[in-house]
């Protein structure tokens, strides 16, 4: 009988043959779903561990959020001590803010000491909190594999912070601000001596420059030296100017006003009629007008904001003066001699008696020799002292207020000889004390907060699912076995903080304060060190921005007008002091925590820890089998690390109180929330995580492994 294969015959694959390559690729078919439905299933573990890496990385980048804002309550109270103490300065050159540059200087001192009392809390607080945080972030991480927890999944994770230990946080010192504090105190009471008596002497120069401006122009459109020129002399323009505030008007403006206005006059003198009288008396005020002409040009106004020189010539007002003039002196007027060889002196050579004068003198010698009166023009020394003594005692004369001026300058000239001595000695001390401040602002960055804390490199987190689930749930087949279990599954993730200019860090940084009262509910001074503390602290986002506006809002805010014009010069001075700084922003980039490589991390580290790690991730590279040690190689030094003290915490931790002006000013605590489960776990969540983690490698090798 003839052997018939069952699978194949000579018409092709049998029914049997087709069977079995049916089942056959079934089988193989399900098998690969079964490995790509365990595949997926031990994957979860990762994404677990993934998870948690980010949350216990999460805790250093919180950690250096706080750090940051106590840096950033460092720095606003460095400057507002130094910006409070600057605006005492300027205070110090205003007599009616006496009481304010003691209440501004004393603030500065009790910033400082704030600032002080600050850091040094702030710094025991950080360093408490960061030895706190290898627990915060192997709690956290625990916590998120927990939350994972579904169905028969238990999941543990093991957070090791990369280092494992920070660095001490210590505050570097800044004396600038004491240095600075202790020079204006020596000085402050010479300037403000200075600054009162050299306000005394700007009010006597202020109102003598006020009665001239009125004398010259401020008076109009009453009589005065502008209107009488205009009136008199038809000036206008130019040669007539007119101002409206005393501010804007100087000496000088009515001292060229004479020199116009005097050959003017000379040039349009004409006799008011025709008789000998009239134009003897027109030829009278002629030589008036010329001497007057010669005389105001040598007049000067020399000011500067450091001097007053000027001389503004007296005319005379009447006949005694005249003769102290060169009126007196000057032979000018013609002679004639009589029969009886008599001489006779006439007002002008024009003067019917004066034909055939043989010569020619002056009123010196008219007085002298007792000279008869010419019967015609009349003419004696009195005529000429006549010429401007009712324009110079009655207020529709020009010499009128030309005196009033020339008096009002002398006055002047001479509180201006009292005041400048006395600004100059003021704006050289405060000169000194602002380019000592404006030093130990440049050097505020010296008292700073930094921090180099656990997990700075990043985490690595050791994860395992220690439940055991069906091979076949989700995935049930008669093609695969299915009475097997999936064994515990685990996972190594890292991360580490990586920066993000959202702009996050600065909106931290800038609501920092936001406890502290307004400045309203402060009282005088007060109000503007209190104003200041927000603007600088942007400061620390913006840079010199922020001091500038800080420093010029609060400059604004002081009544700083006086007649010295120290006030606004000081505060001018300020602002050029802080100007010069050149503070620069500080990089607020948020940090936020990014998964990467675990090689990354344990490199950056150096640690032991990390070099086993390292060791152990090359080893699993070149023999994958060997690799499930990993684990027990590295729970010992993380178990170690177990914080202590936990159980006296209650939920927040308080880094330190800002006090902005000593224990009787308003305050504001910085402190920090624990994570709830942090707050809820009890001291033995690590060593609980660190035995189960260890359970994976007794549950794969059958070897519980002693530590």
């Amino acid at each position: 009988m003839r052997w018939r294969d069952p699978f194949r015959d000579e018409t092709g694959l049998t029914s049997a043959g087709m069977v079995l390559a049916l089942l056959l690729t079934l089988s193989l078919v399900f098998s690969a779903g079964q490995v790509c439905r365990v595949n997926a299933a031990a994957s979860e573990v990762q994404n677990v561990a993934d998870a948690a890496a980010l949350a216990a990385e999460n805790e250093v980048a919180e950690f250096m959020v706080v750090v940051r804002v106590c840096d950033a309550v460092v720095l606003s109270l460095s400057l507002t001590s130094l910006v409070a103490t600057g605006l005492g300065v300027v205070a110090l050159c205003v007599p009616t803010m006496a009481s304010a540059s003691e209440t501004l200087l004393k603030a500065g001192r009790d910033v400082s000491h704030a600032r002080d009392s600050f850091a040094e809390k702030a710094a025991s607080g950080l360093n408490r909190l960061q030895r706190l945080l290898p627990f915060f972030s192997g709690a956290s991480a625990a916590s998120v594999a927990a939350a994972n927890n579904a169905g028969a999944s238990n999941y543990v994770a093991l957070a090791v912070l990369a280092p494992f230990e920070g660095k001490d946080i210590a505050v570097g010192a800044h004396e600038g601000a004491s240095t600075v504090q202790d020079e204006v105190d020596r000085d402050a009471s010479d300037v403000k001596r200075a600054a009162e008596e050299a306000e005394r002497a700007a009010e006597q120069a202020s109102e003598a420059k006020r009665a001239a401006f009125e004398r010259d122009c401020g008076a109009n459109p009453e009589a005065c030296m502008y209107e009488r020129a205009s009136a008199l002399a038809g000036m206008s323009g130019l040669e007539n100017p007119l101002y409206k505030s005393v501010d804007a008007w100087s000496f000088s403006v009515a001292l060229k006003r004479a020199q116009a206005y005097y050959p003017r006059r000379l040039a349009m003198e004409v006799p008011e009629g025709s008789s000998v009288g009239d134009r003897a008396r027109s030829a009278l005020r002629s030589r008036f007008y010329a001497f007057a002409s010669e005389e105001v040009a040598r007049g000067y106004v020399r000011e500067t904001e450091d001097s007053f020189d000027a001389l503004f010539p007296r005319l005379p007002k009447n006949t005694a003066e005249m003769r102290a003039t060169s009126l007196y002196t000057e032979a000018v007027y013609p002679c004639t001699t009589d029969s009886e060889g008599r001489t006779t002196m006439h007002a002008w050579p024009g003067c019917p008696g004066a034909s055939g004068a043989d010569g020619f003198g002056s009123i010196a010698h008219m007085e002298a020799g007792s000279y008869p009166t010419c019967a015609q023009c009349e003419f004696s020394a009195s005529s000429m002292g006549k010429v401007a003594a009712a324009s110079s005692s009655i207020e529709n004369g020009f010499e009128y207020h030309y005196e009033a001026v020339a008096v009002a300058a002398e006055r002047y000239e001479k509180a201006r000889a009292e005041l400048d001595p006395l600004s100059s000695e003021v704006k050289s001390r405060v000169s000194g004390l602002l380019d000592r401040i404006r030093e130990a602002v440049g050097h505020a960055g010296d008292m700073r907060i930094s921090a180099e804390p656990p997990g700075r490199f990043g985490v690595v987190v050791l994860a395992a699912n220690t439940g055991r689930e069906a091979a076949s749930s989700g995935f049930a087949s008669s093609f695969v076995q299915g009475s097997q279990a999936l064994g515990a599954r685990a996972a190594v993730s890292a991360a580490t903080l990586g920066s993000d200019p959202s702009g996050e860090g600065a909106n931290v940084i800038s609501s920092v304060l936001d406890g502290l009262p307004d400045a309203g509910v402060a009282m005088g001074a007060l109000s503007a060190v209190l104003d200041c503390r927000s603007a600088l602290l942007e400061s620390y986002a913006r840079g010199q921005e922020a001091l500038d506006d800080a420093v010029s809002t609060a400059l604004d805010g002081m009544p700083l007008a006086g007649n010295s014009g120290l006030g606004p010069w000081a505060a001018r001075a300020l602002r050029d002091a802080i100007a010069a700084v050149g503070l620069q922003p500080a990089n607020l980039d948020a940090l936020k925590p990014v998964l990467v490589n675990s090689a990354h991390v344990a490199r950056a580290d150096g640690s032991a820890f990390s070099a086993r790690l390292l060791t152990l991730k090359e080893q699993a590279i070149a023999h994958p089998a060997q690799s499930n040690d990993v684990f027990t190689s590295m729970v010992g030094a993380v178990e170690q690390g177990a914080i202590e003290e936990i159980a006296s915490f209650d939920g927040k931790v308080q880094i330190a109180v800002v006090e902005l002006l000593g224990e009787g000013g308003p305050s504001v605590p910085i402190e920090i929330t624990l994570p709830p489960v942090v707050k809820d776990a009890a001291i033995d969540v690590v060593e609980r995580a660190a035995d189960e983690v260890r359970a994976v490698y007794a549950h794969v090798t059958g070897v519980r492994v002693w530590e």
